[in-house]
């Protein structure tokens, strides 16, 4: 209702100044086009894929992180932390602005074995009874790795979800999106917010997913020319490719967008070095409002705002 109202707002005054004969429609036209893109960028950003982790407070103080989220016009940051308790770090600084999940790895590897580790479960119930953690991941279940999601703690940690209807942020990486579609219709009723949609999977693969289970949306982070560039989602000029344009149309109320903040990129969990992540999360998020801001602008206050913040139950 927000963009509507803004769009509406920016619309009148030129419409008045219109004549009612029918060859001025085009104009007309043309300027709600612009005017929507213009509209759809006074909306707030919801960021629903922040990493705060140890060796990024060697480059980026939490005093600096916030005022990066505030340059930015993220109203909603959805934080998870390395280790978990760092999170809560940025929440106590700007309490209105962050939301905390609960991260799972505590150690260099963790992200690879932590389905293995018998107190996950145990440490998860403790954290989400705090009431502090509004969810859980980021999880990676990559091919090669993590891949049965029968395993009883992963199992375990999804059910967990569901009892304190939290969701989870999940990473996959496999060609096709069978896996995912297994997990997601094991678990119906927990709610997952998919990482990247997907990491590598091209645009039918996703739609299968979202087709197959309601109970996940897809957020679009590194999804841009530094990071997935083999699986882009935009063309050279920063369009969205034609049948990405057309999923994303078909599913505008199921997409989130987010920087995830983790750089450089070529190196999984560097703890033994600084990450410079937050530097880079403007450019980031500028990679979002380029293909946002082509989009009519209903779709983009959509995925840029209202998706986050009904998913997870903030005021409007």
């Amino acid at each position: 209702m927000l963009h509507q109202l803004m769009l509406a707002e920016l619309i009148a005054p030129s419409m008045l100044m219109m004549s009612s004969r029918r060859r001025h429609w085009p104009l007309v036209g043309l300027l709600i086009t612009s005017l929507g893109a213009a509209a759809a960028e006074r909306v707030p950003i919801a960021d629903i894929h922040l990493h705060w982790k140890w060796n990024q407070k060697e480059v980026t103080t939490p005093a600096q992180a916030i005022e990066i989220l505030r340059a930015q016009d993220v109203a909603l940051a959805v934080v998870t932390g390395t280790p978990p308790e760092l999170a809560l770090e940025l929440q106590d600084l700007a309490p209105d602005r962050v939301l905390p999940i609960y991260g799972i790895y505590r150690t260099p590897g963790e992200w690879s074995s932590w389905h293995l580790d018998p107190t996950l479960l145990r440490r998860v119930r403790e954290a989400l009874q705090t009431g502090r953690y509004v969810g859980i991941g980021e999880i990676h279940m990559i091919g090669g790795f993590i891949s049965d999601w029968k395993n009883p703690i992963i199992g375990g940690l999804f059910e967990l979800a569901a009892e304190f209807d939290v969701p989870v942020l999940l990473h996959t990486e496999f060609s096709r999106a069978n896996y995912t579609l297994g997990l997601c219709q094991a678990f119906p009723n927990t709610r997952i917010l998919w990482a990247h949609a997907g990491s590598m999977l091209a645009p039918g693969e996703v739609e299968r997913v979202l087709h197959g289970c309601s109970n996940v949306h897809a957020e679009l982070s590194a999804r841009d020319p530094w990071r997935h560039r083999g699986n882009r989602i935009v063309d050279d000029a920063g369009e969205l490719l034609p049948a990405w344009r057309a999923l994303i149309a078909r599913h505008s109320d199921r997409f989130m967008i987010g920087s995830d903040p983790v750089w450089p990129v070529d190196r999984l969990n560097p703890w033994d070095e600084p990450d410079s992540g937050w530097q880079e999360l403007p450019r980031f998020l500028d990679f979002h409002r380029r293909w946002l801001a082509t989009l009519p602008a209903e779709q983009a206050a959509a995925i840029r705002w209202e998706n986050a913040r009904r998913f997870f139950g903030r005021g409007s």
